[in-house]
C-alpha cells in the first residue's frame, strides 16, 4: 500500500479510474433524475400524475446531485489543466447547464406555493428544461472531447481556447448529444416503472422502451462512426513516462483516424465493454416489455456504465485532445496534480467515499417503496 502511494504513475492511473467512476456515478444517480424531468410533460398528464413522478426523485435528486460536485472537485484537484480548459472553453455551455440545474431545485420548492394550473404548469416546463437540457449538453461537451478543442499552451503554460460555442454545437457533437438524452430518457423512465404505480409507469414504460431501442441504434452507429473515421482520433507517438513532469508540452501527438480504436485492437478483450453498451439498452427495451422493474433499471445504469466506459478507454492516455495544436493534448502522465496532491487526496477518498456510499444506500433504503396517487392525495402528504 504505501509503495502504492509513493508510485507516481500509480497514483495517477487511480485518479484517472476514480475520475471515470466519479462520472458514472453521476450519470447512474442524477442520470435518472434528469430522465424523470425530461420526460414529465409526456409520461404525466394531470396535476396528480406530476405530482406521482417528482415525489420519485424529490427526496434524493439533492443527494444525486453531490456526485457532479464530487467530479468536477476531482478535475480541479487531480487535473488542474483539465479543469482550466474545460470549464472555461466550455463556458457558455457550462452556463447554460448551470442555469438548467438552477431550475430544478427552485421548481421544486416553488411549483407547490400556489395552485393555479398556469403557476405549476409553468414551473414544469422549468424541471422540463432542467432535465432535458442537461442531459443533452452533457453528451455535447463528450462529442467535442471526442473530435478534439481548440486550444494550445503558450511557453508559460497558460492555457489559451479559441472555440466558440457554435463550434460545439456541431453535427458530431450534437449526434452525442441525442445518444446521452436518449439513454438518460431510458434510465429516468426505468426509474418511474421501479417506483411509481398507475398510468405513470404504464406511459414511462411504452417511452422507454423507445429510448432504450434509440440508445443502442444511435451508439451502435455512433461506434460505426469512429470506425469510419468521422470523429477523427489522436495519437501519442513519443514515450510518457507515468513518473514524468506534469508539462504537456513535453511530448507529440499526430491526428490519426484510427485511433481512438487502437486500445481495443491492442487488447480485444476490451471491445466486451462498447458490446455491453448496445446490449444493455437492448435489455432494458426488453425489461420494459416483462416488467421485471429492478431488473430493468439496473440493466440500463450498466448502459451508462459501459457508455461512458468506452470513452474513456477509447481515448487512453489522452484525456483532452487539442485539435488545433495536437502536441499539446492533455493525457494521463502529463497533466495531473503533484504527487504528494494525488497521494493525500487518495487517502481523503478512500476514508470517506465508503462513509458517503454507506449513507446513500441508507437513505435508498429508507425510502424505498412505490408512489401511488393514493400517497400524493393522502392527507398530510408532501405539497411539490
Amino acid at each position: 500500500m504505501f509503495a502504492l502511494l509513493s508510485d507516481y504513475e500509480s497514483l495517477r492511473l487511480i485518479w484517472w479510474v476514480l475520475l471515470g467512476v466519479l462520472l458514472i456515478g453521476f450519470a447512474v444517480t442524477d442520470g435518472f433524475d434528469l430522465g424523470v424531468g425530461a420526460l414529465l410533460p409526456f409520461v404525466a398528464r394531470t396535476d396528480v400524475e406530476r405530482r406521482v413522478a417528482i415525489h420519485t426523485v424529490s427526496a434524493t435528486w439533492e443527494g444525486n446531485q453531490v456526485w457532479l460536485v464530487l467530479g468536477g472537485g476531482a478535475i480541479f484537484a487531480a487535473w488542474p489543466a483539465l479543469y482550466a480548459l474545460s470549464f472555461s472553453g466550455f463556458y457558455l455551455a457550462m452556463f447554460f447547464v448551470l442555469v438548467a440545474l438552477i431550475l430544478r431545485p427552485v421548481a421544486f420548492k416553488y411549483r407547490s406555493k400556489d395552485e393555479s394550473p398556469a403557476w405549476r404548469e409553468g414551473w414544469d416546463r422549468a424541471l422540463f428544461v432542467g432535465g432535458a437540457v442537461p442531459a443533452l449538453i452533457f453528451g455535447v461537451a463528450v462529442g467535442n472531447v471526442l473530435q478534439g478543442v481548440p486550444f494550445h499552451f503558450t511557453d508559460d503554460l497558460r492555457p489559451i481556447y479559441s472555440g466558440t460555442l457554435v463550434g460545439l454545437l456541431n453535427p458530431l457533437a450534437l449526434f452525442c448529444g441525442f445518444i446521452s438524452l436518449a439513454i438518460l430518457v431510458a434510465h429516468g423512465a426505468a426509474w418511474l416503472a421501479f417506483k411509481a404505480e398507475g398510468p405513470v409507469a404504464e406511459r414511462a414504460r411504452a417511452i422507454g422502451a423507445k429510448a432504450a431501442l434509440a440508445t443502442a441504434a444511435l451508439f451502435a452507429l455512433g461506434g460505426l462512426l469512429v470506425w469510419a473515421g468521422a470523429f477523427g482520433g489522436y495519437q501519442v507517438v513519443t514515450p510518457l513516462p507515468g513518473d514524468g513532469p506534469s508539462n504537456p508540452l513535453t511530448k507529440d501527438v499526430i491526428a490519426d483516424a484510427g485511433a481512438w480504436l487502437a486500445n481495443f485492437r491492442a487488447d480485444p478483450r476490451l471491445a466486451l465493454v462498447p458490446l455491453l453498451g448496445i446490449v444493455a439498452p437492448l435489455l432494458v427495451a426488453a425489461g420494459f416489455r416483462t416488467r421485471l422493474t429492478g431488473a430493468t433499471l439496473l440493466a440500463s445504469s450498466l448502459g451508462i456504465a459501459c457508455i461512458v466506459t468506452t470513452v474513456g478507454l477509447s481515448m487512453f492516455p489522452v484525456i483532452l485532445p487539442s485539435s488545433t495544436h495536437p502536441g499539446h493534448a492533455l493525457t494521463v502522465f502529463d497533466a495531473s496534480s503533484s504527487r504528494a496532491t494525488l497521494r493525500n487526496m487518495l487517502i481523503a477518498t478512500v476514508l470517506f467515499l465508503p462513509i458517503v456510499l454507506a449513507y446513500t444506500a441508507w437513505v435508498y433504503r429508507v425510502l424505498r417503496g412505490k408512489v401511488s396517487e393514493r400517497d400524493i392525495t393522502a392527507p398530510g402528504s408532501p405539497a411539490y
